[in-house]
């Protein structure tokens, strides 16, 4: 069964690219070398106009603010959109609303939704349950990681390997504590904290 009709073809093809954060920007150019690539499955798939979304590079897909996602909820929504392609679904959303209100717009539009293992339409019941299905594992997954790494913070704090000053230092003041050393900037940190304190108790 075909699921592409020219009705969808009439419209663009909408690719979607993300990645959570700067370090996965820095260490993984191959996950977004593939996402990219996506353009090219649609322009094989029968797309002439394809509209690559990389706004969200470096932000989470776990509920927090994303431009790019809105801009695509908005074609989407106009009825530009006769397709929305991305790797898999933990790239369009993390959390069950983001990706239920997706799910839901792309049916009442007649949107498919393309990912790296096969086209989905989300009027067809046995698609929807697969991209539901699909939606659940990857928030599952966030839930997952977050839990491995606040218990992995919790087991180093108990051995008393945390530095938290160090870090509170580097991430208040990063340029800062780049041309000083650590034990420097957490001095520097410390007493701004005590002369803020005290400013506040006058």
């Amino acid at each position: 069964m075909n699921k592409i009709t020219p009705d969808h073809l009439t419209r663009s093809a909408y690719v979607y690219v993300r990645q959570s954060t700067a370090n996965q920007l820095a260490n993984n150019p191959e996950s977004r070398r593939r996402q990219y690539g996506l353009a090219d499955r649609a322009r094989a798939l029968g797309w002439d106009n394809v509209i690559v979304i990389d706004d969200d590079l470096g932000r989470s897909g776990g509920g927090t603010a994303r431009p790019g996602f809105e801009r695509l909820l908005a074609a989407i929504c106009t009825g530009a959109a006769g397709a929305v392609l991305a790797i898999e679904a933990s790239r369009l959303a993390r959390n069950g609303r983001d990706w239920h209100t997706l799910l839901d717009f792309c049916s009442l539009v007649n949107s498919l939704i393309i990912d790296e293992d096969g086209v989905y339409d989300p009027k067809l019941i046995n698609d929807r349950l697969l991209l539901g299905m699909k939606g659940t594992f990857s928030e599952l997954e966030l839930s997952i990681l977050r839990q491995r790494s606040q218990e992995a913070l919790r087991l180093k704090a108990a051995r008393g390997d945390v530095d938290l000053a160090s870090a509170l230092a580097r991430s208040i003041a990063p340029q800062s504590c780049a041309r000083r050393s650590q034990h420097e900037c957490c001095n520097r940190l410390c007493a701004q904290c005590r002369r803020s304190v005290g400013d506040r108790s006058r």
